[in-house]
């Protein structure tokens, strides 16, 4: 198999095992998924390192550090949290990466200037925080979907 033919979780599980690294997640619009999708790969116990599921804003401020004034001001659905959530799980697991995602999978839960498939995915690590939007089309679960590719991908261009 080469590497073109290796999804974007295996590729990325064999760079982070390559270099010795650790990825923690906090998700949540894809509630896990990324986590299912790195825990598939042979050798994912030697890379993950926590994986959680913050679908409320309780959970994301009080576990992940997700400020109570960034989801008042920016909401849930914004890179703000995006950004703090990704850096919060990578310093709680001691992680290298951290990844997240936020957004809005739909039917509905659509905001004004945020319509359903805005996703907000944030990547942190040693060196920067930073977080990008995305637009995506199809159901809820095609939305979810795309974002957890989204998300792997670019903890695959930070490894």
């Amino acid at each position: 198999m080469t590497g073109e033919e290796k999804n974007v979780q295996t590729r990325l599980v064999e760079c982070l095992l390559q270099k010795g690294m650790h990825i923690a997640t906090a998700e949540s619009l894809t509630g896990g998924m990324i986590s299912e999708m790195i825990t598939q790969v042979p050798g994912a116990s030697g890379v993950i390192e926590l994986g959680i599921c913050s679908y409320s804003n309780r959970i994301k401020h009080l576990l992940l550090g997700v400020s109570e004034d960034t989801l008042e001001t920016y909401t849930e659905y914004s890179l703000q949290t995006a950004s703090e959530m990704a850096q919060g799980v990578r310093i709680a697991a001691g992680a290298d990466i951290g990844i997240s995602t936020t957004g809005i999978a739909g039917p509905g839960g659509a905001m004004p200037g945020k319509p359903v498939g805005s996703v907000w995915i944030g990547i942190s690590t040693l060196d920067k925080t930073k977080s990008e939007e995305y637009h995506f089309s199809g159901s809820r679960d095609e939305v979810r979907a795309q974002a957890a590719q989204a998300a792997l991908m670019l903890a695959l261009e930070n490894c």
